[in-house]
This record gives C-alpha cells, sequence and structure tokens, in this order.
C-alpha cells in the first residue's frame, strides 16, 4: 500500500516508517509501560493511544518498550500493513501432518500442554506451538477461545514470522531468540488489539539449532504478568528433556556399536549431529568434539583415509592406516533388466531385492559420486520424496548388502560395480547393437514408478530402438520387433518387411502383424 493511504485515513506505508524512527528520535523524553503494570483493560487503552500516536508520528507521553518498538520497525521495513488481514495459511492437509510428524518437538506436545495449561488453572487461553519458521503446528486449549482464535486465524497451518504478519509473540520470539510477552496494541496489525500472548523459543541443546516456539496466548483479561516466566520455565523444562534423550542414545550407541572401535583402525563414535559420543585413549578427537558430517577428512587431517560410515542412531568414524585395504575387490554384481525379480549378487550370494532396494540401486549405479538423502529422495519419489524414508530403506539395504559395499555421506556404492544395465548401455555406445538386443532381457525395472528409473527406461528403449533403425540389420528388427518395447513399432515392422525376402515366412508374420495394428489404429 506503499504511494496510498492506509484504510481509515492513515498515511502510506513509507509515511508510517518515517513516524516509527521519529518517535525513536523523541522516545529519550517519553516514559515506558511495559505489560503487567496496570489492569489489562487500562493498559490496552494506553498502548492502544500510543499505538496510533507513535504510527501518525504525533507527541505523546509514553512509548513502546524497545523490544516492541524495534519489531515494529522490523515488521514496517518488510511491508507489514499495520490494517493488513490475517497470515497465510503455508501449510495445510497432509503437508502439516507432514511437519508435525518429523518435528523434533512432537514427542513433547503432552508435556507442554499439561505444564502451561494445567498451571493456567482454568484460565481462557490456549497454547500454540511452532516450528522455527513460524508455522503453528499444534494448538490446545480453551474451546471458546479456539474459535475466537479461528476467527482471526490464530489457527494451525497458518505463519505467524513477523516478517508475514508483524509483532506477535511469536514471532518476535523467533526474531529476538528470548522469551516475548505482546499485551493488545502492541501488536502491530490491529486485528489482534484484543489479545494478550507470551511466547519462547525453543533450541535443540545438541545442535543450538531454533526448533520453533511455545506460546500462550488469550483474550485481554488473561493477561499476567508471570505468562513469559511460565513459558519460559515450560522451554527450558523440553530442552532439559531433549538433553536428557540425547544422553540416552548415547548410551544406546555406545553399547550397540562400540564393539567397532579398535586400535588397529582408529575411530570415533559420532552422534546424528556429528558429536563425538565415543572414542579411543590417545585419538585426536574427544568426547564433545564435534565433526563436520559433510567433511569428516577435515577433523582428521587424513583426506584419503578417512571413512563414515552411518549406523543405526549415528556413525562410525574411521581412520584407516597406510596401505590398509579400504575397500577390498568386492564386486556387486546386478540384475536390473526383465520381468523376473532384480537381484543383487556379491560375497558368492544372490540377493532378491524389492523393488524399493532395486531402485535405490539403480539410480545409485547411475550416479557413482553419490547422492545425500534429499537429492536420493527427489530423484527416487519426486517432490514428494522424504528424505527420513530414503536414510531407513538404505540402512535396511546397508544391512543386507554390507556397510561398505553401500557407503554414506553422501550415499554411494563403493564396490566394483556389474550390471546388466551397464552392460547393454556399454553395446550401444559401442555400436554393438545385436549385442545390446541380447544382454537386454527386458525393460529396467519395469514396475517401477521411480522418475529417475523411468527416464532412464525410456531413454535406454529410444536409444536402442534408434540404432536398430539406423543399423538396418535383418536379425536385430526381428529381435527388437519380438521385445516388449518394439511389438507395437509400425515403423520398425515396415523397416523389417521392406528388408526381408519376397516370399519368407516371417515376411508374412510381419504384413500379417501391420495390418492387425493399422486396423487397430483405425
Amino acid at each position: 500500500m506503499a504511494g496510498g493511504l492506509l484504510p481509515g485515513g492513515h498515511r502510506g506505508l513509507e509515511d508510517v516508517r518515517v513516524g516509527v524512527t521519529t518517535a525513536r528520535t523523541r522516545s529519550v523524553t517519553m516514559r515506558q509501560s511495559p505489560p503487567g503494570s496496570a489492569d489489562p483493560l487500562e493498559q490496552a487503552r494506553m498502548l492502544e493511544r500510543v499505538h496510533g500516536a507513535v504510527l501518525s508520528g504525533e507527541p505523546t507521553r509514553h512509548r513502546p518498550r524497545a523490544v516492541v518498538f524495534e519489531s515494529w520497525r522490523r515488521s514496517l521495513r518488510a511491508r507489514v500493513d499495520p490494517d493488513g488481514g490475517c497470515p497465510p495459511v503455508s501449510v495445510d492437509g497432509r503437508a502439516l501432518d507432514g511437519l508435525r510428524d518429523t518435528h523434533p518437538l512432537r514427542p513433547w506436545v503432552p508435556l507442554l500442554q499439561r505444564t502451561l495449561l494445567d498451571a493456567a488453572d482454568g484460565a481462557a487461553q490456549i497454547m500454540i506451538i511452532t516450528d522455527a519458521a513460524g508455522n503453528i503446528l499444534w494448538r490446545h486449549g480453551d474451546p471458546h477461545v479456539c474459535r475466537d482464535a479461528d476467527r482471526v486465524c490464530l489457527a494451525e497451518g497458518t505463519r505467524w514470522a513477523e516478517e508475514v504478519i508483524g509483532t506477535n509473540a511469536m514471532g518476535t520470539a523467533l526474531a529476538t531468540g528470548g522469551p516475548v510477552q505482546i499485551h493488545s496494541a502492541e501488536h502491530l496489525v490491529r486485528t489482534y488489539h484484543s489479545w494478550t500472548c507470551a511466547a519462547c523459543p525453543v533450541h535443540d541443546p545438541e545442535t543450538g539449532a531454533l526448533l520453533g516456539t511455545v506460546d500462550l496466548s488469550g483474550p485481554l483479561r488473561t493477561m499476567h504478568p508471570a505468562l513469559p516466566a511460565l513459558v519460559a520455565a515450560a522451554a527450558r523444562l523440553v530442552e532439559g528433556e531433549l538433553r536428557l534423550r540425547a544422553a540416552e542414545q548415547d548410551r544406546a550407541l555406545r553399547e550397540r556399536s562400540g564393539h567397532h572401535l579398535s586400535s588397529a583402525v582408529p575411530g570415533a563414535l559420532l552422534s546424528p549431529s556429528g558429536r563425538v559420543v565415543q572414542s579411543l585413549p590417545g585419538s585426536a578427537l574427544s568426547a564433545g568434539d564435534r565433526v563436520d558430517l559433510d567433511d569428516p577428512a577435515a577433523a582428521t587431517g587424513s583426506p584419503d583415509r578417512t571413512e563414515l560410515d552411518e549406523l543405526p542412531g549415528g556413525y562410525l568414524l574411521r581412520v584407516r592406516g597406510p596401505g590398509s585395504a579400504r575397500h577390498g575387490a568386492r564386486r556387486l554384481e546386478l540384475g536390473l533388466l526383465g520381468e523376473n525379480p532384480p537381484t543383487a549378487r556379491i560375497g558368492g550370494r544372490t540377493h532378491r531385492l524389492s523393488l524399493r532396494h532395486a531402485e535405490i540401486l539403480t539410480v545409485l549405479a547411475l550416479h557413482p559420486g553419490g547422492l545425500d538423502a534429499r537429492h536420493l529422495a527427489l530423484l527416487l519419489h519426486g517432490e514428494r520424496g522424504n528424505p527420513v524414508t530414503v536414510r531407513a530403506e538404505v540402512h535396511r539395504l546397508r544391512g543386507v548388502l554390507g556397510a561398505d559395499v553401500l557407503r554414506t555421506r553422501p550415499y554411494r556404492l563403493q564396490v566394483e560395480l556389474d550390471s546388466d544395465l551397464a552392460r547393454a548401455r556399454g553395446a550401444l555406445d559401442r555400436g554393438q547393437v545385436g549385442t545390446a538386443l541380447r544382454l537386454r532381457a527386458g525393460d529396467l525395472l519395469p514396475d517401477s514408478e521411480s522418475p529417475a528409473v523411468r527416464d532412464e527406461r525410456d531413454e535406454l528403449r529410444a536409444c536402442l530402438r534408434s540404432a536398430v533403425l539406423d543399423h538396418d540389420v535383418v536379425q536385430d528388427l526381428w529381435e527388437f520387433a519380438h521385445s516388449t518395447a518394439g511389438h507395437a513399432d509400425i515403423e520398425v515392422l515396415e523397416r523389417l518387411a521392406a528388408l526381408l525376402p519376397p516370399g519368407s515366412a516371417r515376411l508374412a508374420r510381419v504384413r500379417s502383424k501391420l495390418d492387425r495394428l493399422v486396423d487397430e489404429d483405425r
């Protein structure tokens, strides 16, 4: 609305920003009145006057609190309209369920309900939990307040970051990194002047990453100066639970995988975030140190000999000695073409593969440099791919083939690889069309709907067809015409009919099939 008038006769947003800046320069002579210093309704009336005066640039005896004033400035710079509407619905339906299912705070929602809503002792309030982007993932509490909240879009799936909806406890807590209480007209957007709220950010004690916020919101009369402390205590309680869970996971990792550490192969057990959980005495790494999982060699100083293997609940970092065999001479043979179940043969054993495992091996074979979980999920399942699901499938596949066969960070095959797909491709590249036809027992994983597999399947079929037509060899055309790829290919059949000798049995069969296909097309 820059350049025009705001609803209600207010000036353009640029002028409002100037008014806020002007008020800031005058604030040395104004008195600051924090929430809770008076009756909530009286406090709200005073804040309403301050809100109007500051945004219009008029003199006022009071000024907003510093945290509120700076939030207004950030919000106006983001072009939030004080007379604007509701925040956008950023996630809903399955997307919202997906965010909830994978969010680290999910296990602690019942604990927060008990801590915040029970402590509120029946007050008309709602508890809200957001993610780090300000999306409301959970909302629980008084049914009447929930209905009022729905009317102003204070609902699950909406986004409450400052740059979207202006000053509010959740968004301002995310922006400042500390607990915040926002009362009445301290909200920049007038729609929320009848609300009061207190929020506190929650951080992952393992990594320091911001996980989201916990919030209590309600009508004006529910304001209480103790609310920020209550919400902050609840956030610290959850962070304490996260520390306890991390300690339990460390213990389980040591018990389950400590035997991987040996003096012969120095190394360390790492948490999922790269923190050293256990190392051998004399190791360059000590418990509590951090390893960059994307560049583990930086922690060891031995890039050519550093290996990182994924374990259940963590990682194993190893440094091979000079001259040690890194991968051995293991050979993985993949059978991926045709109607028969796909197979993997290694160490003298043949494993029948599920379609999912065959898809993973196919994609990794096509990307020998390796893929991270996100990229692998995208190639396997498109935009609906879930890296968490892919990691679980890769973990199961590593249990079948061996951790030294399928490595992590990035996911890659670290063995001598042979596959019927590669052999057929190689024969085509060398112009050996007949050999490629004989090697290609059928389509690549014909039941797969994976985007990457489907693209490779279509490309192999198209390349083989083009080579068959270019070479004009009767036997090659005949074999392709009787494959799943060419059985209904009119152009191939017409070329074959032109090359077959008159009166031959093959020519009669080809012409009969052509007639049938032409009739079907009419």
